[in-house]
């Protein structure tokens, strides 16, 4: 029998999330799911990917964070739809998500916490708490992200870790010379790079700091910063401020840094918290070593002085140390991104991510009577 599945997310978004949600919806297999899915506020270039395979996509359209008319319409639509299971990610979609599907009946409700969450607030951890007691499982990407909602009340034996994946980096179409070129960069120009949204989180001061830093003891580094978000003016003026914008460069939202990532000497992030982060993952399946900082999320990706080098939060000279490390070894940086392709490609890859939510939701789905929590 092919079962129903609905996935429900706030956008599409070309972020962490998004991305493994659409790699799951476009490779769950076709004889046992019927996949759908349905954005809570926004499409977005990821829309593209999920109806090339022929994953239909309904947006609901809400419009502020209390919408009862968005949560109406969602309502209305997983009644017509009745899935056999809905996955609800993120927050918006968890609160909105895991209420309709219970009030139109379905059975089977799975909700994804894919962050360590420090911006909630009391009454945003109340609502997870309680809709926590009405859903089945919760799915995260990583320890972390259980110990974190641990100590906020939620009950760890109804967390599920299933790791992000990373497809395989593809050859790039262009030489590192190209790509140089195509930036007005000299030819012997060593290019860091850091792929996040421009957001308190990710600390992307620490790493204009640390370029002015590197450049201390080095002539021939670059920084190029791919993503945008509500700081970037404030970042570039502070880059302008310190005179360092012939050395870190501002390149906005890409869509074709699988392109530029093999070029790259290495891969810099820098937030204070963190789920499991897609930048890290697609580095490393490009063999490019990563500098970062020590938080759960990327402790459980990058290997210190093995796929690369884990720093304090906040450590500027640590990314310059460390980066310098790797610019003057290049024995080193080879092994250690010899080393980071083989974990990505080992214990990331996109067929064991599906197959972990494939045995998840026939577990469920195969209950004879719904051992979850109450409606």
């Amino acid at each position: 029998m092919i079962r129903r599945i609905l996935l429900i997310i706030p956008t599409l978004d070309r972020c962490g999330a998004e991305k493994q949600l659409t790699l799951l919806a476009c490779g769950l297999p076709r004889d046992r799911f019927e996949v759908h899915v349905c954005v809570l506020t926004r499409d977005g270039p990821l829309r593209v990917l999920l109806e090339q395979a022929g994953v239909p996509v309904t947006v609901i359209g809400k419009s502020w964070k209390i919408d009862p008319l968005a949560y109406w319409r969602l309502y209305r639509h997983i009644r017509r739809l009745q899935p056999d299971l809905v996955h609800t990610w993120l927050f918006a979609a968890n609160a909105y998500g895991r209420q309709a599907a219970r009030q139109a009946g379905v059975r089977h409700v799975v909700a994804g916490e894919r962050c360590v969450d420090p911006w909630k607030r009391w009454h945003e951890l109340a609502i997870d708490r309680f809709l926590a007691r009405r859903t089945q499982q919760l799915v995260t990407n990583s320890q972390g992200v259980v110990d974190f909602y641990g100590r906020h009340g939620l009950p760890a034996d109804r967390f599920v870790v299933i790791p992000n994946a990373v497809q395989p980096a593809e050859p790039s179409p262009i030489s590192r010379d190209d790509l140089l070129a195509e930036f007005q960069l000299p030819a012997e120009t060593r290019l860091i790079a850091a792929v996040n949204r421009l957001w308190p989180q990710k600390r992307v001061k620490d790493l204009i700091w640390a370029a002015d830093l590197l450049k201390v003891a080095r002539d021939d580094t670059h920084l190029l910063i791919i993503g945008d978000g509500p700081q970037r003016w404030r970042l570039q003026r502070y880059r302008d401020q310190i005179e360092i914008a012939d050395r870190v460069h501002f390149l906005g939202e890409r869509n074709d840094v699988s392109r530029m990532l093999p070029h790259f000497d290495c891969l810099w992030l820098a937030s204070e918290y963190e789920g499991q982060s897609n930048a890290i993952l697609e580095a490393m399946a490009a063999g490019v070593p990563v500098v970062a900082t020590d938080i759960p999320g990327n402790r459980d990706l990058v290997l210190h002085e093995q796929t690369g080098f884990l720093v304090r939060v906040g450590d500027r000279a640590g990314f310059a140390r460390w980066t310098q490390y790797l610019l003057d070894h290049a024995d080193v940086a080879a092994r250690c991104g010899q080393a980071a392709l083989a974990r990505a490609c080992g214990e990331f890859s996109v067929q064991t991510m599906i197959d972990r939510h494939v045995a998840l939701y026939q577990r469920l789905l195969d209950s004879s009577t719904n051992d979850g929590p109450p409606r």
